[in-house]
């Protein structure tokens, strides 16, 4: 059975349930200065970019600045009480971290952000390497992110797994040729994530965990 030297993760939807205080945070800045709202689908719709991408494109100009500094006052003030871990998340760190296994982020999300989030939740020194949308010229589906870690720690790709929620994980792990567990525990690409990934695709935080125990 294949062992892994590296693993890599995203964050929203695989390490932390922060898919709902993202959606309220873009309503909270399209409210104050758009005077609308967005569902939850046009907003996954602009994913790809950082935020700071996308709230530059749509509010360049001198508004710019406000709308940064209110979007991340928001994200920040209300993360301790609109996001958290997964149940069984710490236990998978805390398992990877005693078997030496080289650990990484790989998140569309922009530094910012990122760091917020893995600041408040306490789990940024699980991970030896973070790499963000900040931090690549082609953010998700290229592989860029995954390719930075292999370079860094000259990992071949059949010794690393890819573990994140989305079908540009999917794309991104394809293109780097490693391998990519998908958990669907919070996905909202849950149905398409399954067609592409039919074998390697985890309901429950237990079911990675049980699966990973043997591949470390």
């Amino acid at each position: 059975m294949k062992k892994y030297k590296g693993i890599i993760f995203d964050i929203d939807g695989t390490l932390t349930s922060t898919n709902e205080l993202i959606f309220a945070t873009f309503n909270h800045i399209a409210e104050k200065y758009e005077n609308k709202t967005y569902s939850e689908k046009e907003i996954i719709a602009m994913f790809g970019p950082t935020e700071d991408v996308i709230l530059r494109e749509k509010f360049n100009g001198d508004r710019f600045q406000s709308v940064y500094d209110d979007y991340y006052k928001f994200y920040k003030e209300n993360h301790p009480t609109m996001a958290d871990l997964y149940p069984g998340i710490i236990e998978i760190l805390e398992l990877l971290k005693l078997k030496k296994i080289t650990t990484a982020i790989f998140t569309g999300k922009g530094r910012k952000s990122s760091l917020i989030t893995l600041e408040i939740l306490n789990i940024k020194h699980y991970f030896d390497m973070i790499v963000t949308g900040d931090d690549v010229r082609n953010h998700k589906p290229s592989a860029e992110g995954i390719c930075k870690f292999l370079d860094a720690y000259r990992f071949k790709p059949d010794e690393v797994l890819m573990i994140g929620d989305s079908v540009a994980d999917i794309t991104a792990s394809h293109e780097a040729t490693v391998e990519i567990a998908s958990v669907i525990w919070d996905s909202y690409a849950k149905e398409k994530v399954k067609q592409l990934n039919p074998n390697n695709y985890f309901c429950t935080v237990e079911e990675l965990k049980v699966w990973l125990k043997d591949r470390i």
